[in-house]
């Protein structure tokens, strides 16, 4: 029996923030996988090795992690005042599905070096020396995001001394503003707090009723205290991820904020939905050893924050829920504000798994409503391979 031979995709492998994943010119996907649909979720599955029984992801590109399952498709912006559009796709891995229900903070970092490197932005926009200003449309979101990419010798510099935990090695800064992050479309007609409320009591079947701060800035995130689900706020990864009550017990919140944020209309509806909402419990500052040995002290952050990302504990923090957690400690009275002392504030560090983060967000209150006119925060961002991925043309068909 004959047997078709692969396609191959011109592609790039890259690394942002915490996250890596495989990038495509919108251009280069097969015709059939220009547009939504099954062809496109079917293709970037078998790219990434997806849907594997086996959890591992041997057979494609991901990593078998919810910072390693990711696709981005990035074009020529249709949008006025912007340079590119950008989509992004959570691969699931052990399900037959792509969830483009929200953005990647974290490769968002790596969008703007791809897109100059990929010839996608006007070169008369383009710095030979100095930092080149990208608009970026994220249009799973429908939200403006601006990269500042350092560029030396009319190239995009990737190499530099900026650490950031949970990456080992330093690169260079990419500084990204996440324009006006409030959600516009998804739950509460707008709002930033869906339920209209600041902190709200969650009743969760097992657990009881939970403070919860559920917003729409950056991606949708419930959180709530860690001392109310018996931990700390200084959990590594195995504390949590080893523990199947405790992932069930986190899967169970997740849904219920879910149908309280008005993102889904039944709760079974959260079984498809693996990338948001996220779920981040915070505690107030406390020392801590982080995964990579790095001692954390108590004075080194305003609060501590750990992110469930497709039902596990993440080793880092995702980018979006940065920005959530920025905005969320720049409003008094939410969880995340409270657990850093209180007050107004215009940025915040706070500790993670890995080490710890600084998210600045500009938030005003005007007639009772909270708005937020940008988060900001650093990443960076790396080439990892270029060239081509294949794929069994069978398959995708």
């Amino acid at each position: 029996m004959a047997h078709p031979p692969q396609i191959k995709i011109p592609a790039t492998y890259m690394r942002g923030g915490t996250s890596k994943g495989v990038f495509f010119r919108l251009q280069d996907l097969p015709e059939s996988a220009q547009v939504p649909g099954a062809a496109r979720d079917a293709l970037l599955m078998r790219v990434i090795g997806s849907p594997d029984p086996y959890g591992k992801q041997i057979d494609g590109m991901g990593g078998a992690t919810s910072s390693t399952s990711k696709t981005v498709i990035i074009a020529r912006s249709s949008k006025p005042d912007h340079d590119v559009d950008y989509l992004f796709g959570q691969v699931s891995i052990d399900q037959a599905f792509v969830d483009w229900s929200g953005n990647c903070g974290n490769l968002s970092a790596a969008v703007g070096p791809f897109a100059i490197s990929a010839g996608l932005v006007d070169p008369s926009r383009i710095p030979r020396d100095g930092v080149a200003i990208v608009r970026i449309w994220q249009a799973n979101i429908g939200k403006t995001i601006i990269g500042h990419v350092p560029m030396t010798d009319g190239a995009v510099q990737e190499t530099g001394d900026f650490e950031l935990d949970g990456v080992t090695f330093p690169a260079a800064e990419v500084q990204l503003e996440f324009m006006d992050p409030a959600a516009e479309e998804e739950g509460g007609g707008g709002s930033m707090f869906p339920t209209g409320n600041l902190v709200d009591d969650l009743e969760v079947p097992g657990l009881g009723t939970l403070k919860a701060t559920m917003i729409n800035a950056g991606i949708p995130t419930i959180f709530i205290e860690a001392e109310a689900i018996g931990y700390q706020g200084t959990e590594l990864q195995d504390a949590i991820n080893s523990d199947e009550k405790a992932l069930a017990m986190f899967e169970t919140i997740r849904a219920h904020g879910a149908l309280r944020m008005g993102l889904i209309r039944q709760l079974d509806e959260i079984a498809t939905r693996q990338h948001t909402p996220k779920v981040a419990f915070v505690a107030k500052p406390a020392g801590y050893v982080a995964s990579s040995g790095k001692r954390i002290a108590a004075g080194d952050v305003d609060l501590l924050v750990r992110a469930m990302s497709m039902g596990k504990l993440h080793h880092a923090m995702m980018g979006t829920a940065a920005v959530a957690i920025g905005t969320a400690a720049a409003i008094p009275g939410t969880l995340v504000n409270l657990a850093a002392g209180g007050g107004a504030r215009e940025a915040v560090r706070f500790g993670h798994p890995s080490g710890t983060l600084r998210v600045g967000a500009e938030a005003r209150e005007h007639g009772g409503e909270w708005t937020v006119t940008k988060a900001i925060m650093s990443r960076s961002a790396r080439v990892l391979m270029e060239g081509w991925v294949r794929v069994p043309r069978v398959e995708i068909e």
